[in-house]
């Protein structure tokens, strides 16, 4: 490996041929846990976040000239799916979780070396700071590299996919009155867009595709510093009963 040179933040074993890379800043997003997070990023344009940056990248210099993107597309790691041992095939919640399908196929969490990517909608750029929506990222998740999102060389027409050939489909969200009134209340607080945040996320129908949910069961998720709690009061609809401060 003679003359070959890596810079800072990339470090490279040249008897192993690992490389070690450093997060360039980390998300702080209305995602506290993974459960309700959408599976793919736009689809809940109501998920809001900022990208705090670290240095030396936190002084305007590399971020000079987003101002004239509209979207990015961020580089991460899956940090709370990293795994020594890799895995060759994966369940893809998309197909129920039933059915395995190879690592590469998919956009599974766990990958082989946990990097994940993105693209979101830049919403306003500070020195040391970029807002971004249409997130599905998780709270604290590290970002390894920005680019901007290139429309001529980034939307291909004739691309296929016959495993995800198209968004899932929605499902229809109802409200209590007093769940509706309490995401109200909390949304004025925020001052983020907490109703279109959660119908966003419910209605994409985050539970296991296996299971099949009884009326009196109930599940929950956390956004921002809120507990929301639903059930499924008939099969395929979902009815939100609080929203509620987490317990931290």
């Amino acid at each position: 490996m003679r003359g070959l040179s890596c810079p800072p933040r990339i470090r490279l074993d040249p008897q192993t041929m690992t490389y070690s890379v450093s997060p360039i800043g980390f998300v702080r997003s209305c995602f506290k846990e993974k459960f309700a997070i959408p599976r793919q990023p736009q689809l809940a344009p109501a998920a809001r976040g900022v990208l705090e940056l670290v240095a030396p990248f936190d002084q305007g210099d590399a971020v000079q000239g987003l101002e004239q993107v509209s979207h990015v597309w961020l580089l991460f790691l899956f940090h709370q799916a990293l795994e020594e041992k890799p895995r060759l095939k994966v369940r893809p919640p998309r197909l129920g979780g039933n059915k395995s399908m190879g690592v590469f196929a998919t956009r599974a969490t766990h990958r082989p070396n946990g990097i994940g990517q993105s693209v979101v909608k830049l919403d306003k750029v500070e020195a040391n700071r970029l807002w971004i929506s249409g997130i599905d990222l998780l709270d604290g998740t590290p970002i390894l590299d920005i680019k901007p999102y290139v429309p001529y060389a980034d939307i291909i027409d004739t691309a296929s996919n016959s495993i995800a050939s198209a968004a899932p489909s929605l499902i229809p969200v109802q409200w209590t009155d007093s769940a509706l009134q309490q995401a109200h209340s909390h949304a004025q607080r925020l001052e983020e867009p907490l109703v279109a945040l959660i119908e966003q996320c419910l209605a994409q129908d985050p539970r296991p595709a296996y299971q099949i949910p009884a009326p009196e069961r109930e599940y929950g998720a956390q956004f921002w510093d809120l507990d929301v709690r639903w059930h499924y009061p008939e099969a395929g609809v979902i009815r939100v009963l609080e929203v509620i401060p987490a317990n931290t």
